[in-house]
């Protein structure tokens, strides 16, 4: 008889990561050497690593929106201002591991009105935060007390800047120390912050004001020499000023003349967008030593475009991203914040769309976008763009590197499998709807809601680096939205193209399109309309799956109706002049759900087919008959997803009940249930390895579950046979009566029964030949050497056993005996620092904490000392009970030998007469 070689269940899934909201809204900061990102999301800032997507750590803020934040450029601390408005200052630690880091530092009230721009000089020193009521303050950080307040801006402050010359040879011998502001009065003013340590008069009020624009300006910078200041307003236009001595003149300020600095206009660019930031790259000391001196900066605007301009000539050198879609995608797209990190040549630009980019200025290109906000995830696929043909060239590596997910909107999102890295496709102009792959996730197929369906190929260019993704197929003739797709899954080496697709619609139609001539990577052409092969009115009400057999000869359909259907596929590729033919003919219907069908999906090796259904149980079916062969119930909401692992054996379902369930097929039982949504999951996709499972839901939150099946059992066995191995020392120690191994391996093992058995056999054994003159107080002198010399980890979890032991009057004896020998021969100090707080948690962080906050020696105590009086009142008794049982027969033995002799002597008496 065969053995059996059903393959072994999978019943242990850990979440390895999440790719969860990184940023909502308001500001960001970057530190200077571009690995790490504070984001806002909701009412806490988020610190992640960028290359991995890592949360670091999370900055709580007591439920109170956040305004503005900064970065010191040492990053050791964090600086926010919340809408109360109130100040916080946080130190980040050097180690940090996902913890929530308090503030050091709290200014309840630190402006009168909200916070929306602040800045950090750079020493890391002095803050610089500008409210709506036109107030500028600086603050040390260090001390978080105020240094100066400047008033008389005519409106909310719009941009704040720090202008130190950090060059030696530069500076000349008075230190200068400059704030440059903004506000919504159009005007720039620059104030002094060494002037009050001169004792000028007049040190709070501007040195000058500078008057060149005719709307607000949004973006400051100045050169590191100090020299030059560049300007850009929402006026579109962008103004170079000369901050140089050529300036110069003298001024009276109270007890004499003190040399003061008026910036000059140099030039006016404009630049035909709002601007909404503006600053000099790759600034070189040497490059701003003159007039015509010839360096670039950067503008950022409403087009959602960073251009970079040459100052000389007033024109832009080359744009980082090109502005395209409808008015509202443009709205959506336009820059809030842009800011450049010197360090690695790297523009940083936010967009309202909450999407970040990061720009190399070396490659002039896009090299990393963070997605911000995701809102209700619709549904998910792995894509594997290096998947080339023929299929025995593609490693297992290059399978599953990136993961598509549609959202709530016309975009979808394509993400790296191992990092935050993404960017988006645009070419729908309503929501996503589905998605699925084909050619093993070479390709993948979307539906919407603007009625059509599209394939997408990977870019010609990039597909062997960064997997960039363009439209190269275009599906349209449906006269409602495309709530499902359904790609052909058989392609081999000789078949190096998609067969077919099939598309559902709100229309209650399936159409079949013949994908024959479609690219498999995207060249920047226009997208190859797809010829409908066939169109079949399906269902009742909406179809909401479709799903293709793994040999494409079957076709399944679920919708509203609470009926799935099952379709014999025929197709006829194109050959010699003739054209494709395709069509489906009905197979069966099953029936039996009471509510709508969500989801179908066919088994991958046997024929039958899942359906999952409102009516929150999962329905399997046979392909022979189409009825109903098991039926599986645990969701308490509506089933939405549904997918077969483990060769069949097992199948996945997600729900509106925010759950992930893994069953057993042959049991109909749930073996395993994943929580880490609050709300309905729509997407499920599962690795070609069905390692990993991904679970996106509507609470924005795309989940994936590590397989660790295989390794916990692992585990387990290596443990199971450590344990024997340690058994058996344990017998060989007591054999070989090396009692302090023994003790030791016993506390390792965490085995207090076998301990309770070695100090039995001791103490039973010293009470046996206590004639034999034995004077050591455990029973042996080597055990009570062991006892005297034991570690501080290990006498804490010993005393932590005599407490248990202590419970039980059979027990309490030998409890009481180990007791006894320990304080007999340990210090107190020692049975003191053996239960202090830092002993149970440096040396066993297995060991329970104490409850109530009670330390480890009151927590011992109170254990041991109610257990002890009741044996001692138990003993007492036992020993009362036995001088009345010594009575009892001491008075029984004497009246009966008193009253023999009473008799005996009346006897002879009476015999003598």
């Amino acid at each position: 008889m065969v053995g059996d070689q059903r393959p072994k269940a999978r019943t242990i899934y850990k979440k390895s990561r999440t790719i969860a909201p990184l940023h909502t809204s308001g500001s960001v900061a970057v530190s200077l050497d571009g690995s790490r990102i504070v984001t806002c999301v909701a009412e806490e800032a988020l610190f992640t690593e960028i290359s991995s997507g890592q949360l670091l750590c999370r900055f709580s803020c007591d439920n109170e929106s956040i305004t503005s934040l900064c970065l010191t450029p040492s990053a050791s601390h964090l600086v926010i201002f919340t809408v109360a408005p109130s100040l916080r200052v946080y130190e980040i630690p050097e180690t940090l591991s996902g913890q929530v880091i308090r503030p050091s530092r709290v200014i309840a009230r630190a402006h009168d009105a909200p916070v929306h721009v602040c800045t950090i000089d750079p020493t890391s020193t002095y803050l610089a935060s500008g409210s709506a009521d036109g107030i500028v303050k600086v603050w040390d950080i260090s001390t978080a007390h105020i240094t100066h307040v400047f008033r008389g801006h005519g409106g909310a402050v719009s941009a704040l800047k720090f202008n130190f010359p950090r060059d030696p040879s530069i500076v000349t011998s008075e230190r200068t120390l400059q704030l440059v502001t903004a506000s919504v009065d159009t005007h720039i003013r620059l104030f002094d912050l060494m002037a009050t340590s001169r004792n000028d008069q007049g040190a709070l009020r501007p040195i000058a004001v500078l008057e060149g624009h005719v709307s607000v300006p949004r973006g400051l910078d100045v050169t590191p020499d100090g020299k030059w200041l560049i300007s850009g307003g929402r006026d579109s236009v962008i103004v170079l000023w000369d901050m140089s001595s050529s300036g110069d003149r003298s001024v009276s300020k109270g007890r004499g003349k003190s040399k003061t600095v008026t910036p000059t206009m140099s030039k006016t660019i404009p630049v035909m967008e709002r601007v909404e930031a503006v600053g000099f790259v790759n600034p070189n000391v040497s490059d701003f030593t003159s007039e015509t001196s010839k360096f670039h900066f950067f503008t950022a605007g409403d087009k959602g475009v960073i251009r970079i301009w040459d100052s000389r000539e007033g024109s832009v050198i080359h744009s980082l991203a090109t502005g395209s879609g409808t008015a509202d995608q443009e709205e959506q797209r336009q820059v809030v914040e842009a800011f450049y990190i010197p360090s690695v040549d790297t523009i940083v630009s936010v967009h309202a769309d909450q999407n970040i980019f990061f720009y190399s200025l070396k490659m002039r290109t896009r090299v990393r976008q963070l997605i911000g906000y995701n809102d209700e995830i619709v549904d998910a696929i792995f894509l594997s763009p290096h998947n080339h043909p023929p299929i025995s060239s593609t490693t297992s590596s290059s399978r599953d590197s990136h993961l598509a997910i549609a959202t709530n909107s016309s975009l979808i999102r394509i993400y790296s499998a191992s990092s935050l890295d993404a960017h988006v496709l645009s070419s729908h102009s309503e929501i996503v709807l589905s998605l699925d792959q084909g050619m093993g996730g070479r390709l993948f197929a979307s539906g919407s809601k603007d009625k059509s369906a599209r394939i997408w190929a990977p870019s010609e260019q990039l597909a062997g680096t960064s997997g960039q993704w363009g439209c190269v197929a275009l599906c349209e003739g449906h006269a409602e939205s495309v709530g499902s797709v359904a790609m052909s899954r058989v392609y081999s080496d000789t078949d190096s193209h998609p067969r077919f697709m099939f598309t559902g619609s709100r229309d209650r139609t399936i159409k079949m399109w013949d994908l024959s001539g479609v690219p498999l990577t995207f060249c920047d052409a226009d997208p190859l309309k797809c010829h409908s092969l066939t169109t079949q009115k399906a269902h009742d009400k909406d179809i909401n799956s479709l799903d293709v057999a793994p040999n494409d000869q079957l076709l399944a359909s679920g919708s509203q109706d609470r009926v799935a259907k099952v379709y014999e596929v025929s197709y006829r590729p194109s050959s010699r002049g003739n054209l494709p033919h395709g069509e489906i003919k009905l197979l069966g219907t099953c029936k039996g759900h009471k509510r709508g069908v969500w989801n179908v999906r066919f088994g991958k090796t046997e024929r039958v087919l899942a359906t999952g259904s409102s009516d929150k149980t999962i329905k399997l079916w046979s392909l022979e008959d189409f009825t109903c062969v098991k039926t599986f119930e645990g969701h308490t909401n509506s089933v939405l997803r549904v997918d077969f692992i483990n060769s069949g054996t097992q199948l996945v379902s997600t729900g509106s009940d925010g759950l992930v369930k893994i069953w057993n097929v042959k049991d109909e039982e749930c073996m395993t249930t994943l929580d880490n949504h609050e709300d309905k999951i729509w997407a499920l996709a599962i690795s070609t390895d069905e390692r990993t499972i991904i679970s996106g839901a509507a609470d924005s939150i795309v989940t994936f579950w590590q397989d660790c099946t295989e390794e916990d059992e692992r585990e387990k066995e290596a443990k199971r046979a450590d344990q024997v191995l340690r058994e058996q020392d344990f017998m060989n120690y007591l054999a070989l009566h090396d009692y302090r191994r023994a003790v030791e391996l016993a506390l390792v093992m965490q085995q207090p029964g076998r301990l309770f058995t070695l100090f039995r056999d001791v103490m039973s054994a010293a009470l046996e030949g206590e004639s034999l003159g034995n004077t050591s107080v455990s029973g042996d002198q080597a055990l009570d050497e062991v006892l005297r010399t034991l570690p501080t980890s290990d006498l804490s979890l010993l005393l932590r056993y005599v407490r248990d032991w202590n419970t039980s009057a059979k027990m309490s004896g030998i409890a009481q005996g180990v007791l006894y020998a320990i304080l007999k021969l340990r210090r107190v100090g020692d049975v003191v620092d053996a239960l202090s707080d830092n002993s149970l948690q440096g040396f066993r962080r297995d060991l329970p904490k104490p409850a109530g906050g009670a330390t480890g020696l009151q927590d011992i105590a109170d254990g041991l000392i109610p257990y002890t009086q009741r044996h001692l009142a138990r003993l007492d008794r036992l020993v009362q009970e036995s001088f009345v049982v010594d009575y009892v027969l001491s008075e029984m033995d004497g009246g009966m030998f008193d009253g023999a002799e009473d008799t005996m002597d009346v006897d002879s008496t009476n015999a003598i007469s």
